[in-house]
């Protein structure tokens, strides 16, 4: 989407293409039927700009460039465009975060039927996974059958006959259709863990007998070649359909840029070498061999000019956030990357927040939606010391934490002093919302230059634009044009810059007419420029000043100085409304926004919080100013370094000018925080480390994996808590932790979602053998 709203080329079949689902992976079916099947998912003339008789072979498709880049387009969909509309409905409707899946949030229908309350009861099996089939459509059906695409395409296009397309188009969309096929395994290898492996497509001749999972090693050798062979792509930045560093345009939004490539390796290599994958440090993918991928991605990345988003706060900013982290999630990025140089990706789904993880005191609110957890806001730090707060759990129930003393955390008092990624990713008892301030508007009425409206006086135009007024009798006057609007606002004020060759006593205004005429004022000489005022309320109260655009104003210089001489430039009416005043969350028993039980309320909050990350203070009903999910971007490069690093050699160990300590306190310098301290081992590095990968990748789909390849499921996923506040007599408070529901998804089988069920009974009738995951057969 362009800034202006409209859709780029690029979004478009993005856009058509992400509701893809049902085409399973070992149908065996003649190559013109498969390929209808895979470009057809709405008519052929969408996506191939010709008409749909039902037959499109091959040989047509890769014969023409129109049709060859229509393809290539509609494989830019592979990408889910993810964001937090709200629904536990309908095979077609969008998904819940998985923030509300893992120990970030509670789903406010957590006692509803849906997909959030199959999870927390453990109502899931191979048959019906609450996050793949009814409710997720993101699941193996998808992303093989977006890789079967890619596949298809690949496998055409080094043969494409098309006599109108450049070499250098050709390998573009070829590095990023094979980036793409990367992308696609590795979301499967995050969810499923071992899956085949196929780079071409089948067809009726395949042997399914001989098919197998691949292991961890193997894909994650696919995927990294796969990228590798794309970078290997000539830049040729100078070309619009080249494997480019860095976009040359508004309208290639939704393009694969190199980064992407350097992203998907990172992410790959890290999750490769994690406990889940590789329990015991060995093989290929070890913590070393991670460190050298991802630290090689940084630095490609830092030295082709990302680098993390860092700008001065200004008041048009501070309208919608307050601080520049939060600023970050709520700006669109710029494929050119002018002020946005840490976005490598964005998804295109706008997030609604204000309606679907709303606060009830908004019009136009739909649900609370996903609820933060108590245990998030834990783990947002003290900004001082730079200390957490709680340094864990007496039990299992989290109803009794231990407090760090040291860090300055005042249990009366908890949301003082808190790290600033809190008050801009939580909304709690207390924030403030909706500051607004104050708008300016200005009507630019000029001096005429018509004889007939000024008189006694000589006006003289200047190449800079200003006018030079000169009297040459006593009562000169100077009109303007239609002021060109009314004046609605709380206050208006006359305003120019001038030079001039004396004081005055006896200059004036007028409205419409010279009996209509401001109090004597007083010009003081000016030999440099220097800003003149006149406040219009005197004007708009007796004369009705500004009711129509058609009125307009006189000037007399000096009513009795005979050559005076001003100079006059940017004259305007400046007309201003006042700030909107900041509005008070109460999450307290019987507050605006309080905590609730009633399952039958969905717009008040289950945990005492309510998600603001991604949510501007400006969107309401008509207006949605709320950013766009970042699917991948710099300070996680930096994290997944960070972690490849520390658990390779230390904390401190320097791996060219960075070490695992430098990338972490990078991120947390950034959002306001201070740097983690030199000569920790590793254990409590480690904690320190997770805990700000918890924070500053908060609800963007990362805690949900990281707790899995970490295999820490039995310590975060048994349920989460959430602030009960009472308001007491003296206007203090009461706090108290509450359990949410019990959560049955702490079992060691949910480490790895099960392949769907029809899927293995297909395959065991081909090779023999059983393809579940664990704990699903």
């Amino acid at each position: 989407m362009y800034s202006n709203g409209t859709i780029s080329k690029y979004e478009t079949v993005k856009n058509k293409f992400k509701h893809m689902k049902n085409n399973k992976l070992i149908h065996k079916i003649p190559c013109i039927v498969h390929l209808a099947l895979c470009i057809m998912f709405t008519s052929c003339s969408d996506y191939l700009d010709m008409p749909s008789d039902g037959r499109v072979e091959l040989k047509d498709v890769f014969a023409q460039r129109n049709t060859i880049v229509n393809y290539y387009n509609s494989l830019l969909g592979i990408i889910p465009q993810t964001g937090f509309t709200y629904t536990s409905g309908s095979d077609d409707a969008p998904l819940l975060p998985l923030a509300v899946f893992c120990d970030e949030a509670e789903d406010v229908n957590n006692q509803v039927n849906g997909s959030a309350y199959d999870w927390y009861t453990g109502a899931a099996s191979a048959l019906s996974y609450p996050l793949m089939g009814k409710y997720n459509s993101i699941d193996w059906n998808y992303y093989f059958a977006a890789i079967r695409r890619c596949n298809t395409f690949l496998q055409q296009i080094p043969d494409n006959t098309a006599t109108d397309i450049k070499d250098v188009e050709v390998e573009g969309m070829t590095a990023e259709v094979r980036t793409l096929r990367a992308f696609a395994y590795l979301q499967l290898m995050k969810r499923y863990g071992s899956v085949p492996l196929t780079d071409t497509p089948f067809d009726v001749t395949h042997d399914y007998s001989q098919d197998k999972r691949a292991s961890i090693e193997e894909i994650a050798d696919f995927i990294i070649s796969e990228c590798d062979a794309a970078l290997e792509t000539p830049e040729n930045e100078n070309q619009d359909m080249a494997f480019l560093w860095m976009l040359r345009s508004e309208g290639q939004r939704g393009k694969i840029p190199r980064a992407f490539a350097l992203a998907v390796k990172s992410q790959t290599a890290l999750y490769a070498a994690s406990p889940l994958s590789n329990p015991d440090n060995s093989g290929k993918y070890t913590w070393a061999k991670a460190t050298e991928i991802t630290k090689e991605a940084l630095d490609q990345c830092r030295n082709h000019g990302y680098e993390l988003y860092n700008r001065s706060m200004n008041d048009d900013m501070n309208a919608k956030t307050l601080n520049v982290y939060g600023y970050y999630f709520i700006q669109r990025s710029d494929p050119t990357r002018a002020l946005d140089k840490e976005t490598i990706f964005e998804s295109s789904l706008q997030t609604s927040i204000w309606t679907d993880a709303a606060l009830p005191i908004w019009q136009g609110g739909l649900t609370a939606g996903a609820c933060p957890s108590q245990e998030l806001v834990d783990a947002y730090e003290m900004q001082e010391t730079g200390e957490p707060p709680v340094l864990g759990y007496e039990n299992g129930d989290h109803l009794k934490p231990i407090i760090n003393h040291a860090s300055g955390y005042d249990e009366n008092d908890p949301y003082e002093g808190r790290d600033p990624r809190f008050y801009t990713s939580i909304y709690y008892n207390g924030a403030l919302r909706k500051w607004t301030p104050g708008v300016s508007n200005y009507l630019t009425p000029q001096f005429s230059s018509n004889s007939r409206y000024y008189k006694y006086l000589t006006r003289t135009g200047n190449a800079d634009g200003s006018v030079t007024l000169t009297t040459i009798d006593r009562n000169p006057y100077i009109e303007t044009g239609n002021i060109g609007g009314k004046i609605e606002g709380n206050t208006a004020y006359l305003i120019f810059e001038y030079k001039s060759n004396n004081t005055v006593n006896d200059a004036y205004f007028y409205a419409l007419t010279d009996t209509k005429k401001s109090e004597a004022l007083t010009i003081p000489q000016a030999d440099s420029w220097r800003e003149f005022r006149y406040d219009l309320d005197d004007f708009r109260q007796n004369f009705n000043f500004g009711a129509s655009s058609n009125d307009y104003y006189g000037f007399i210089p000096s009513e009795n100085t005979v050559g005076y001489e001003i100079t006059v430039r940017n004259m305007r009416i400046e007309i201003a409304t006042p700030p909107v005043p900041l509005q008070s969350v109460e999450t307290f028993m019987g507050g605006n926004c309080e905590i609730s039980t009633n399952t039958s309320n969905i717009r008040n909050t289950r945990t005492g919080y309510y998600m603001r990350k991604f949510n501007s203070s400006v969107s309401e009903t008509g207006s949605n100013d709320d950013g766009y999910f970042k699917i991948f971007r710099l300070a996680e490069l930096y994290l997944n370094f960070a972690e490849a690093a520390y658990n390779t050699t230390t904390p401190d160990t320097k791996y060219g000018d960075l070490s695992a300590l430098d990338a972490v306190n990078a991120v947390r310098i950034r959002a306001g925080m201070p740097a983690l301290p030199a000569g920790m081992d590793k254990g409590a590095f480690e904690k320190r480390y997770r805990n700000e990968r918890r924070v500053e990748l908060a609800f963007e789909e990362h805690r949900f994996f990281d707790v899995r390849r970490w295999k820490i499921l039995n310590e975060t996923d048994g349920g989460v808590t959430g602030m009960e506040i009472t308001k007491k007599d003296d206007g203090t408070f009461n706090y108290k932790r509450v359990k949410m529901v019990n959560r049955a998804t702490a079992a060691e089988k949910y480490l790895l979602f099960p392949i769907p069920q029809a899927e293995v009974a297909k395959m065991f009738q081909y090779t023999g053998t059983n393809w579940q995951n664990p704990g699903w057969e």
